[in-house]
């Protein structure tokens, strides 16, 4: 038989005092005589009742909750992201709820929902590939419930943000790929909604341009970041007529899929294609060959959502927006040029 979670109610009960007697009580409050605060003590103890969060933030109405929704629960993208934000709102007497959206902009919508019926005070979020309407994030902000974006952002000019600089980093890989001695260089991009698409993109093209390369729409093909959607780019890419010799994947999964496609085909990574991803999952380490990525600083973009949540929170203002940088790690994936001995090196740039 389970056991019930005993309540003030039923320590007042007990007692045949008022329940607000037994909350003073146990709060030491001046007005309640010290051999009451001792019988109710000495009962809440033989009870082993404890303090009900949620019961005690309605009182105050202040639940010391924050929702946290995110695309996915199972990368380590995600999970380092969450943990900065569960380390700052620990130390502030805070707690999260965690829902996972799955990349659909429904259960975005509903895992809203839910967490306001569970009296979250506000929200940390990333959206979902699928998000292009911005209602439902708008209705909060109506609401004047505290909302703060990390990586995928939209209302920058109303809500506080955490991104890093995409167009830099894009920048940096394209630029990378020129001086191991690669020109055709291809970028499968995500959804054209998304900021880091189009930040991306803006870095990919930039770079083109400062390596003297010209732009060519033949070495662009989009996908909606799902593995086979993304192989099914990397194949058109090797259709082509003059296909690429390197690929810079949006993120890790879609350079996962990609490098599975290149090999499907034949070819050698990094002597025929080179190829760079973006996140530095875990398992850029150990597939063969390692893959080149761009190293989000995770934990801290975690940790800087959460102190614009308390800011946002307790000033009621529009913070500036956050914008963290990134590392290029170079691994054997994109190292046309090294040989022998160094071709196992892992360098940052």
């Amino acid at each position: 038989m389970t056991s019930r979670h005993i309540s003030l109610k039923d320590l007042a009960k007990e007692l045949n005092v008022s329940i607000s007697t037994v909350s003073r009580a146990l709060r030491d409050h001046p007005d309640i005589s010290s051999e009451v605060k001792e019988k109710v003590k000495q009962l809440a103890l033989s009870k082993n009742y404890t303090p009900n969060p949620l019961a005690m933030g309605l009182l105050k109405q202040e639940t010391r909750m924050i929702g946290v929704i995110v695309p996915d629960l199972v990368t380590h993208f995600y999970a380092s992201i969450i943990s900065g934000i569960e380390q700052v709102a620990n130390e502030m007497g805070y707690f999260i709820l965690l829902a996972s959206s799955n990349e659909s902009v429904e259960k975005e919508k509903q895992a809203i929902e839910n967490l306001l019926k569970a009296r979250v005070e506000g929200f940390i979020i990333c959206q979902t590939q699928e998000t292009q309407s911005t209602e439902h994030f708008e209705a909060l902000i109506e609401r004047s419930i505290p909302l703060v974006f990390f990586d995928r952002i939209c209302l920058s000019d109303r809500v506080p943000t955490v991104t890093v600089d995409n167009k830099a980093a894009a920048q940096k890989i394209t630029q990378h790929f020129y001086q191991q001695g690669y020109r055709r260089i291809a970028f499968i991009s995500g959804p054209d909604q998304l900021n880091i698409t189009k930040e991306r993109m803006a870095g990919y093209l930039e770079g083109l341009k400062q390596s003297g390369l010209p732009e060519d729409p033949e070495l662009i093909e989009h996908c909606n970041l799902s593995f086979e959607s993304a192989k099914q780019a990397m194949a058109r890419l090797l259709d082509t007529a003059n296909p690429p010799d390197a690929v810079f994947g949006i993120n890790d999964t879609v350079a996962f899929a990609a490098m599975q496609k290149i090999k499907e085909r034949g070819l050698k990574i990094p002597d025929n294609v080179g190829l760079v991803g973006f996140t530095d999952d875990f398992h850029a380490m150990v597939v063969d060959p390692p893959l080149t990525s761009i190293t989000h600083p995770t934990y801290a973009i975690g940790q800087e959502a959460a102190r614009l949540f308390f800011q946002s929170k307790d000033n009621k203002q529009y913070s500036t927006p956050v914008v963290l940088q990134t590392q290029l790690i170079i691994r054997k994936s994109s190292q046309k040029t090294c040989h022998g001995d160094h071709d196992d090196a892992e360098t940052a740039w």
